[in-house]
């Protein structure tokens, strides 16, 4: 019986270890950031900035007279920000898997926003093709200024990830010059 007890308990440690290898692991070498993540977010950035200015326009646009050829003309230029902002998130999702576990979360939590944005759009397009001698409806209204702060909220998360990974190496090369453990 004692004999069993021992033998169960080595199991349960044993299998308890296998577990927690892996975060081991991850603790005493960590995975580096990307390069090719951080020049990705870098260039998320600059699209999500302008896109964040071209939504702030079209938002003032509820508050004048143009006619429904500008709102067209001002949601075409986000509609192609978006889909560059698409295609870039799309080359960082392919590179997901060589991300630092930051850059992961950065992918995760980017994505999911943008797509919102992309769906937010795509209502404001399907507004104007439908209603185009009512652009100055609540809804519309509500439309462009839903844009324009998911947008600002966006172009927010993507350059404060981009600062974070800035920070974060220059603290490690730092630590490093100074031959402090990081840990």
């Amino acid at each position: 019986m004692r004999k069993a007890r021992y033998l169960l308990s080595f199991a349960l440690l044993l299998a308890a270890s296998l577990y927690l290898l892996p975060a081991l692991q991850a603790a005493v070498n960590p995975v580096p950031d990307s390069p090719e993540v951080s020049e990705l977010l870098t260039q998320a950035k600059a699209q999500s900035i302008q896109l964040r200015k071209d939504a702030e326009l079209m938002h003032s646009f509820s508050l004048s007279d143009l006619s429904w050829q500008s709102h067209a003309a001002q949601i075409d230029l986000i509609k192609t920000h978006i889909n560059k902002l698409g295609r870039i998130l799309k080359q960082m999702g392919e590179r997901r898997e060589f991300a630092s576990p930051w850059q992961q979360q950065a992918i995760d939590r980017i994505t999911p926003l943008a797509a919102e944005l992309a769906s937010d759009v795509e209502k404001t397009i399907e507004h104007i093709n439908n209603n185009q001698n009512r652009l100055h409806t609540p809804q519309y209204r509500d439309y462009l200024a839903s844009n324009s702060e998911v947008a600002d909220s966006l172009s927010a998360l993507i350059s404060d990830y981009v600062s974070y990974g800035k920070n974060r190496a220059r603290y490690e090369k730092l630590g490093t010059e100074l031959e402090v453990s990081s840990r």
